[in-house]
């Protein structure tokens, strides 16, 4: 495999995760700000927790294993938060108000994560990038 093949395959792959955590970042933005969303009705149920899943696959053409973002679950594991605020327009009959599922600790911290994912990805998009210059500057010389 010439080393050509190993830069483009390098490039793929950190393209495939950014794009990945980009879309992470962009349903880990919607859970933050649907945190203190209430049902639209009284006793309904609010905004339910997004969870972003990731596929792996074999990019044939670079005989590479490249990620995508996968489907986005909801949370169906964790409960909604009850509160007791009988004049809310979204409490139910005892005056409870159902909240979403949001954690907004865990989803900053996964924000975090996502965020230095990324950045990893794109240092490596650069240095990358600087290798094939200093090849072709080689070659020029």
């Amino acid at each position: 495999m010439s080393a050509s093949m190993d830069f483009l395959k390098s490039m793929s792959i950190a393209t495939s995760g950014l794009r990945a955590q980009a879309g992470r970042m962009r349903v880990i933005s919607e859970n933050i700000a649907n945190a203190d969303s209430t049902a639209g009705t009284a006793g309904g149920d609010p905004y339910r927790r997004k969870v972003p899943t990731f596929v792996s696959a074999l990019d044939r053409s670079l005989d590479a294993q490249v990620v995508s973002l996968g489907r986005i679950k909801t949370d169906t594991a964790s409960s909604f938060r009850i509160k007791h605020e009988p004049g809310n327009p979204a409490a139910d009959a005892n005056g409870n108000v159902k909240y979403p599922n949001v954690n907004s600790l865990v989803e900053m911290t996964d924000m975090r994560e996502a965020q230095r994912s990324y950045e990893a990805n794109l240092n490596i998009i650069s240095a990358t990038r600087r290798m094939i210059q200093r090849t072709l500057d080689i070659l020029k010389a």
